[in-house]
């Protein structure tokens, strides 16, 4: 029979398909299917041109998709006919130029091949702690430019060797193309300093004897120093916390592999899935009764922030050391993480005692990702490492928006670049309240403009005009002739959510619940415990929790026990307040603030009340250390109680503009409850079923009386595992929709995600 003719194609992928090892990918595969052709990177896409007959070209364009490298993430697959061309065999193409994608893959974990690698005493690359391939190694923190070429990257100063050199040239190799590719001839090494001098010898044997004897040492990772202990050690983790001044804020611990994390930890498979994910993650599990740990690692806490090791430095330290490590952020309490090497020495002075470092630079700062599971998936808390700044789809109906420049707000900041029909929201850059995050954000504005192009056509910002990141956006804006469009914190909140989840923008309102601290409301006050209707370009407040007085504005949010004393003043008689409860605070002086109006903004806040909650059950301190402590220390000890307990009720004031949910009843019967001996976990449990239950009930009632099909929910408070699991069970049994924070955090790390989604909504009309 005659051959079946050739047929050509050209076809467009599109989505993060550069620095992944797509192109030797589609080598590999149009050789084994014996297409003609070639492939070729054109700045945001990769183009290919295919001769074959047509069977073979339907099989190739399948298999592009179905074993697509493990770190691409194809958006779109453009294939059309073009007339026959000739060609001899395939080849790689040089690069073309073409507009610059907004985005670049994150840093990878150490993949299985490389791992491999270092384990074998006959590799080239044993015992090596700078070894990577296409699918794993430093990515984000060490370019500088675009595209993303050695030379653009932190290892330009590090010449390959000819074995590297064949690798990097070779289609057919694993390390075809890998920017970062090195070995012990050609690349980085390690050193260790101790106690002023540089060791001799093995770096990571020395490094090791001294956190088993009991050393403090800081450690070089990828975005960033960690400071390392044995965390196992009592002892040294609170001299850790001594010398940091860090008294109770969890700190996260890597363990060398499953079967330690087993040992040590009760995980799920989904933990388990999220800990080995190429990402990385910090992810929260829950810690073993007596498990070998020193118990100030997550005081009150019932859950411990744990990784697995993420870098070939990582392994070879944690086999060495065969303990659990503590590996929390290098810097002094408040200020970023450090991550030049001029900076570490200086500023970890009186911390550590030593420092296990390298001579590969590192571009940018980035934390480690921080997740949890709750309601079956993988909910991202604090977006680093592993995750910034991988792009994604806005949502059906931006495809034509301008492009736009969203700042976040004031705390857990981070920022938004928007083009093309795509979305990019930075790593966590942190509380913009601390002068060296103000530093931070300000170089991380400039790092992005530069490096992804981004010419904005829009400024989006928090509507309090007060917050820094709004201060400066209003000050690009008239710097750029741009609209600044302020957009109010809880609406952004929910657009997040919407746009993560892809709620189209014709597809009309959503109900909101909004529950997190404070921020700006529309009417000047303070809010946050809200129901709102939205779409992209509007939201309208339907109901809200009854405010309570801030005494001390800022202060009350530190100071839990203010907050309780508020709520209970508006729901009890004085004779039946639990006087006992504020012994030794000026609770006079608080009272007459209150009455004269003296710095005591109200505010609705789904935050404040669970302050307040673990105040009245005596495990909120008298000030809080960090954010969420007293509600995190509440939702643990919630979660040791029976799950089918009865809620507390809340009264609902219908007649109100909005809506008002009156915490009182709740407040008298968990009062009653404490002054009669009821457990405290029992009262934290039935406390967060009565809020779960009141706004799921009202969203419900309100999804129906407006035609809403949806109900997304965010904020800060989200982020309670407790909480967010009944509310979404209650919505989704009344057959709703329920949008929840995933890829993009609740809490204001994803803000500016939802600034931007607003803001092109404005400007297109959507």
């Amino acid at each position: 029979m005659p051959a079946e003719p050739d047929h050509a194609a050209e076809i467009e992928v599109r989505g993060l398909v550069q620095g992944v090892g797509f192109r030797p990918f589609v080598w590999r595969l149009a050789q084994r299917l014996g297409i003609a052709g070639a492939v070729s990177n054109r700045g945001d896409r990769v183009v290919i041109a295919a001769r074959a007959p047509l069977a073979i070209l339907d099989r190739f364009a399948t298999a592009l998709v179905a074993e697509a490298p493990p770190l691409a993430r194809i958006e779109t697959i453009d294939r059309r006919v073009v007339p026959p061309f000739p060609a001899d065999g395939f080849v790689i193409a040089a690069s073309a130029p073409g507009a610059v994608a907004p985005g670049i893959v994150p840093d990878v974990a150490t993949c299985p091949a490389c791992l491999a690698e270092i384990r074998d005493p006959a590799a080239r690359r044993h015992a090596y702690a700078f070894t990577n391939c296409t699918e794993c190694g430093p990515r984000f923190s060490i370019v500088e430019a675009l595209p993303y070429d050695r030379i653009n990257t932190t290892m330009r100063a590090f010449g390959l060797c000819p074995e590297c050199c064949a690798e990097y040239e070779d289609p057919a190799d694993r390390r075809f193309h890998a920017q970062p590719i090195a070995c012990p001839t050609c690349g980085p090494r390690l050193t260790l300093e101790h106690e002023g001098r540089v060791v001799d010898g093995d770096p990571v044997a020395h490094a090791a004897r001294l956190l088993r004897s009991g050393a403090i040492l800081a450690l070089k990772g990828i975005g960033g120093f960690h400071i390392a202990c044995d965390a196992g050690g009592e002892a040294v983790v609170a001299e850790l916390r001594r010398r940091k001044h860090r008294p109770t804020k969890p700190l996260a611990v890597m363990v060398r592999d499953r079967a330690m994390l087993e040992a040590l930890c009760v995980v799920d498979a989904d933990e388990v899935a999220a800990l080995a994910h190429p990402s990385a993650p910090i992810v929260l599990v829950r810690r073993r009764e007596r498990a070998p740990l020193a118990a100030s690692l997550a005081p009150g806490q019932d859950r411990l922030g744990v990784m697995l090791p993420y870098t070939p430095l990582h392994h070879l330290l944690l086999a060495a050391v065969d303990r659990p490590l503590v590996m929390t952020s290098a810097n002094r309490s408040g200020e970023p993480q450090i991550f030049e090497d001029a900076a570490v020495r200086s500023g970890l002075a009186g911390i550590v005692g030593g420092i296990l470092g390298h001579d590969r630079p590192i571009a940018r700062r980035l934390d480690d990702s921080v997740a949890r599971v709750a309601g079956g998936r993988l909910r991202i808390l604090r977006r680093g490492r592993g995750l910034a700044p991988a792009p994604r789809a806005l949502p059906p109906g931006f495809a034509d928006a301008p492009p736009v420049l969203a700042l976040g707000a004031e705390l857990k900041s981070a920022i938004c670049l928007t083009a093309g029909g795509r979305a990019l929201l930075s790593h966590h850059l942190g509380d913009l309240d601390e002068p060296a995050t103000q530093d931070a954000f300000d170089s991380a504005l400039a790092d992005y403009a530069a490096l992804f192009d981004h010419r904005p056509e829009a400024i989006a910002v928090d509507l309090h005009p007060d917050y820094r990141a709004s201060r400066i956006g209003a000050a690009l804006a008239d710097a750029g002739g741009l609209p600044l469009v302020a957009v109010q914190h809880h609406h952004a909140h929910i657009a997040a959510a919407m746009a993560e989840h892809g709620w189209p923008a014709d597809r009309g309102p959503v109900i909101g619940i909004a529950l997190d601290g404070t921020g700006l409301g529309d009417d000047g006050t303070a809010w946050g415990a809200e129901i709102l209707l939205c779409d992209y370009r509007i939201s309208r407040r339907l109901a809200r929790l009854d405010p309570i007085p801030l005494a001390g504005g800022d202060t009350a949010s530190r100071e839990p026990w203010r907050c309780l004393l508020a709520h209970l003043d508006a729901a009890l008689a004085p004779e039946d307040i639990p006087a006992a409860r504020f012994d030794g605070l000026p609770i006079p002086t608080i009272r007459a603030m209150i009455a004269r109006g003296l710095n005591s903004p109200p505010a609705s806040s789904a935050g404040r009340l669970f302050d307040a909650m673990a105040a009245l059950l005596d495990l909120a301190p008298r000030r809080q250390t960090f954010e969420g402590e007293a509600a995190m220390a509440l939702e643990a000890v919630a979660g040791r109680a029976d799950a089918g307990l009865t809620p507390y009720p809340f009264a609902v004031r219908f007649d109100a503009d909005p809506i008002a949910i009156d915490p009182a009843p709740m407040w008298r019967a968990a009062v009653a409850d404490r002054t009669g001996g009821r457990a405290p976990e029992e009262i934290a449990r039935r406390f967060h079923h009565g809020v779960a239950d009141v706004f799921a009930d009202l969203a419900i009632r309100l999804a129906a009386s407006h035609g809403a099909k949806a109900v997304a929910a965010s904020g800060g408070v989200l982020q309670n595992a407790l909480l967010l699991e009944r509310l979404a069970a209650r919505l989704t049994e009344a057959g709703l929709e329920v949008l929840l924070p995933e890829t993009v955090p609740a809490n204001d790390g994803g803000l500016a995600f939802g600034q931007a989604v607003v803001a092109a909504a404005r400007l297109t009309g959507r």
